[in-house]
């Protein structure tokens, strides 16, 4: 029996994205964390260094949100949130006056703005991929 010879063919499927594949990234994933930076002044750098992890490597200057005490509760915040480096300014005067001297402290932290960038919550777990992570 002979064969009989047919032209090759290219056949390409058209790639079309679904609702399911369409919501994959940070849309709703969310971060949960705990206020745990210990009292002070808390400042913020609005101008981001490419990286959120506690130390500022750029060359903008901090901006002071304020007397800052942890709430200690665990927060649920969107990863489109803002999230920024910052630190919790500390002094304290050691000795006895006028022989002492004061001693001032920064402990780097990541702050939280919230949602709508009005708040101040400072975690000193400065890993956020560490960070428990969930879905909305």
């Amino acid at each position: 029996m002979k064969k009989k010879w047919i032209e090759p063919q290219i056949l390409v499927q058209e790639f079309v994205p679904n609702e399911y594949v369409a919501a994959c990234g940070d849309k709703n994933k969310v971060y949960k964390f705990k206020c745990t930076a210990d009292a002070g002044t808390l400042y913020y750098y609005p101008q981001g260094d490419g990286t959120i992890d506690g130390i500022y490597r750029g060359t903008g200057k901090a901006k002071e949100l304020g007397s800052y005490q942890p709430c200690g509760t665990e927060h649920d915040a969107s990863a489109t949130d803002g999230f920024y480096d910052g630190y919790v300014y500390t002094s304290s005067y050691e000795g006895k006056f006028p022989w002492g001297h004061w001693v001032e402290n920064r402990t780097p932290v990541i702050v939280w703005r919230g949602k709508y960038g009005n708040n101040g919550h400072a975690t000193t777990n400065l890993n956020m991929s560490e960070w428990t992570t969930a879905k909305s």
